[in-house]
């Protein structure tokens, strides 16, 4: 038992207190999403509870929290609300078919992430560049406070309006409370979590001395739920007997099935990332992906609502203390638990303890050194670093990463494109020589043909490849029709230190190279990066 402990965890008491702090922070942020997806809160619930298991036994990231994402909702909406004009449609009408759509669906998505497991496709987050990384980071604290703006707000016959007068001070002066407790105790003691104590002493001034403020069951009943209580998740026999609703919606469902399972992994892999760089510890990609596809599976068979790594809950188990699997493990369990025993005193929770953790979150987010630093680091950098923070704010985390790879890949590629050089000499023989210095891919290819002057070139020409390299097909393809050209001119002309890889390319794709290839030899800087990426990898 003790062997087994010490797997789970270096430190159970931080891991059990600090997963008890998450699953509180988990109850409102499942319940909203379960809203935004148009669902019932307990499918939500059910998703962050099954998410939340299986990842942390079996993900590749201890410590990190998954459940029920904003993100994963929005993707949701528009399949949900067809699925259910589909049902009323029905020669005998079914309610929420839409919700039974959305657990087909999550069928789907479990195979396409474990699929980039068994793939190895998760060790590509680590390609992501450090400007995309701060903006994502910045991007995502900014989200996360506006999401809690939207709890300074109250519903009254259905109308919601903003807080104001004696309630919003009342608010106000809770969440400062909360979030005074998390910054000063540390300062006294770092044996218990800052901001469970903050939760619990903010619950008990509003409980015991008679404070009304809004709590987490007023949050589900103004959202339209009944309560936190439920049963156990049940196994979902019917979803098999609506894959016939299905016809001529295929395209809908794999769609939103791809997309899905885009964002979740994106995000947690970004998530994954982030958390390796607070604990200065590895994860693993790959073993996160296969997680993430099997609750993502489970949730789909047992009625859950799906989900993915969240990073807010995330940074505050780590910050709490929780480095284990046994923080993640504590979280879902109690949170079952809660929907299973608890609902009572979980709904009279103070929604501002809440909302104050999740401020101190946002604080501890923010790169603040950006506003430093972004006058000092190329303005490339800092472009990205800024288009990755407003597109996650004004769109989605996912689509903001990948808007920052492809502009920090497309710069890189301009980049390398105006780089290739060839210096020029003749040797005493009277072969012209051209050095080619940069790599030869498909951004350098015309600067590279304009470097050669076939024409007025002497009789034997050779092309020095020792500081450069051959890197893709467009390469291989300009290299031979320039072999071409002078040959045909009835010139000759050599290929010299050439790479083995290289070399082997261009054998692949034209046999004839063989005899205008001479002296391959490794380029040591060349080999001594690739290794050094391929064993970071």
């Amino acid at each position: 038992m003790k062997t087994l402990l010490a797997r789970l965890s270096p430190n159970p008491k931080n891991d059990i207190l600090s997963g008890l702090t998450v699953a509180l922070a988990l109850v409102p942020e499942a319940v909203a999403f379960a809203f935004i997806a148009g669902v019932d809160p307990l499918v939500g619930l059910y998703g962050a509870f099954m998410m939340g298991l299986i990842t942390a036994v079996f993900g590749g990231r201890p410590g990190m929290i998954s459940g029920a994402t904003g993100a994963m909702a929005v993707v949701m909406v528009h399949m949900i609300q067809q699925g259910n004009q589909v049902g009323e449609s029905l020669a005998n009408p079914m309610n929420n078919l839409g919700l039974y759509w959305l657990f087909i669906t999550l069928l789907f998505v479990g195979v396409i992430q474990m699929s980039a497991g068994v793939f190895k496709l998760g060790k590509f987050v680590r390609l992501i560049p450090h400007p995309v990384m701060m903006g994502f980071v910045n991007g995502l604290a900014i989200v996360i406070f506006l999401s809690q703006l939207a709890l300074f707000k109250t519903t009254t016959n259905g109308e919601t309006a903003w807080l104001s007068g004696e309630a919003l001070y009342i608010m106000l002066a809770l969440v400062a409370l909360t979030m005074g407790i998390m910054y000063f105790l540390p300062k006294l003691t770092t044996k218990i979590p800052a901001a469970l104590t903050a939760i619990i002493v903010v619950a008990c001034i509003t409980i015991f001395g008679g404070i009304e403020v809004s709590t987490v069951g007023s949050f589900i009943r103004d959202g339209g739920g009944d309560s936190l209580q439920g049963s156990l998740p049940q196994f979902q026999f019917e979803i098999f007997s609506l894959f016939g609703t299905l016809n001529g919606h295929w395209d809908l469902i794999l769609s939103t099935a791809f997309l899905l399972a885009a964002v979740g992994l994106i995000e947690s892999l970004m998530t994954l990332n982030l958390i390796d760089e607070i604990t200065e510890t590895r994860g693993s990609g790959n073993r996160e992906c296969l997680a993430q596809g099997a609750a993502n599976i489970l949730n789909g068979l047992f009625g859950g609502m799906g989900g993915c790594a969240m990073i807010g809950q995330s940074i505050i188990n780590v910050n709490s203390g929780g480095r284990g699997r046994l923080s993640g493990i504590v979280a879902a369990i109690a949170l079952l638990c809660f929907v299973l025993f608890g609902a009572q005193v979980i709904e009279q929770i103070p929604i501002a303890a809440l909302v104050g953790v999740m401020f101190m979150v946002v604080i501890g987010t923010f790169a603040w050194s950006s506003f430093r630093i972004i006058n000092k680091i190329p303005r490339k950098d800092a472009f990205i670093l800024v288009v990755v923070s407003t597109v996650t704010v004004l769109e989605d985390l996912a689509i903001a990463v990948l808007v920052g790879v492809i502009i920090a890949a497309l710069v890189f590629a301009w980049e390398n494109a105006t780089m290739i050089r060839a210096r020029k000499s003749t040797k005493e023989d009277g072969t012209k020589v051209y050095e080619i210095w940069g790599p030869l891919f498909f951004g350098s290819v015309q600067n590279f043909n304009a470097k050669f002057d076939v024409k007025n070139d002497p009789e034997k020409v050779e092309i020095d490849f020792i500081e450069s390299r051959v890197s893709d097909h467009s390469g291989i393809e300009a290299l031979e029709n320039l072999v071409e050209k002078y040959l045909k001119r009835k010139k000759q002309i050599r290929l010299t230190h050439l790479s083995p890889e290289c070399k082997t390319l261009l054998l692949k794709a034209n046999p004839k190279f063989e005899s205008i290839i001479e002296g391959s030899i490794d380029d040591p800087r060349y080999y001594v990066v690739t290794d050094l990426i391929d064993r970071e990898i």
